[in-house]
C-alpha cells in the first residue's frame, strides 16, 4: 500500500505542476524482482486515488523480467519463476542481478485546464 501511495503522490505532484485538471493514464514499469504484484497495485491505486487528480485514470503496468549475470562465466539469463538462480551455461548457483528491480513511473497523461 505504501508503494502505491508513493506512486500516487508522484503522479499527483507532477500533474498539479503541469496545471492538469485530471490524469487519464499512468504507465508504470515494475521489475519481476520487486515482489510487487500488479493486481495489488491496481487495487490500492483504485482505493487511494479517489478524490485526487488521478481518480479514474488508467493504470498500465509493464512488467520487466529479471536478468541474472553468472559470476563464474558471465552468461546473462532470465530465471524462471520460483526457480533457483542456476546458470544455464555453467550451472553455477547465484549471480548478479542485472535487471528486474525497476519500479518507476514511466509516463503520465493528463488533461490540462
Amino acid at each position: 500500500m505504501s508503494i502505491t501511495q508513493s506512486i500516487l503522490e508522484i503522479v499527483n505532484r507532477h500533474a498539479a505542476d503541469a496545471g492538469a485538471s485530471r490524469v487519464t493514464q499512468i504507465r508504470l514499469v515494475v521489475g519481476d524482482f520487486t515482489g510487487f504484484v500488479p493486481d495489488s497495485i491496481q487495487f490500492y491505486f483504485d482505493l487511494l486515488s479517489q478524490g485526487t487528480l488521478a481518480e479514474g485514470a488508467e493504470l498500465v503496468i509493464e512488467r520487466r523480467p529479471g536478468q541474472i549475470r553468472c559470476q563464474a562465466c558471465g552468461a546473462v539469463y532470465e530465471p524462471s519463476d520460483g526457480q533457483l538462480w542456476i546458470c544455464p551455461v555453467c550451472h553455477t548457483l547465484g549471480g548478479e542481478v542485472m535487471a528486474g528491480k525497476e519500479l518507476y513511473v514511466d509516463s503520465i497523461e493528463v488533461v490540462k485546464g
